[in-house]
């Protein structure tokens, strides 16, 4: 079973995205999902408590969530905010740079 905490608030979303170290352990999770504590720990120069608050950061941004294994808690990237704030803030804006280099590839390919 899969635990969700917090709301998907693109706030939220950048605040957690902000900081190079949770950036890092999203980046952890992201080449080997379903980590411990103890294995993201591992892999930043922090402290354990140091991990877990990064990592409830990124667990009320939605950016991570968690299941229990067992007496284990893993912890897996989410990437619907990452999609969605890409749709919200990236796509719309480049969307008419997309449209004009395919207006102007296909301009170029008629000269030919």
């Amino acid at each position: 079973m899969v635990t969700y905490r917090g709301v998907m608030d693109d706030d939220h979303v950048f605040k957690a995205l902000a900081d190079p170290t949770r950036r890092l352990i999203l980046d952890r999770l992201f080449a080997h999902d379903g980590q411990t504590l103890t294995e993201l720990e591992s892999q930043v120069e922090m402290t354990r408590f140091g991990v877990m608050k990064h990592l409830r950061v990124l667990e009320d941004a939605g950016l991570v969530v968690t299941r229990r294994a067992g007496r284990e808690k893993l912890h897996y990237l989410n990437p619907v905010p990452i999609q969605l704030i890409h749709q919200r803030w990236i796509d719309k804006y480049t969307e008419r740079h997309a449209a004009a280099l395919a207006q102007l590839k296909a301009e170029l390919e008629e000269e030919k």
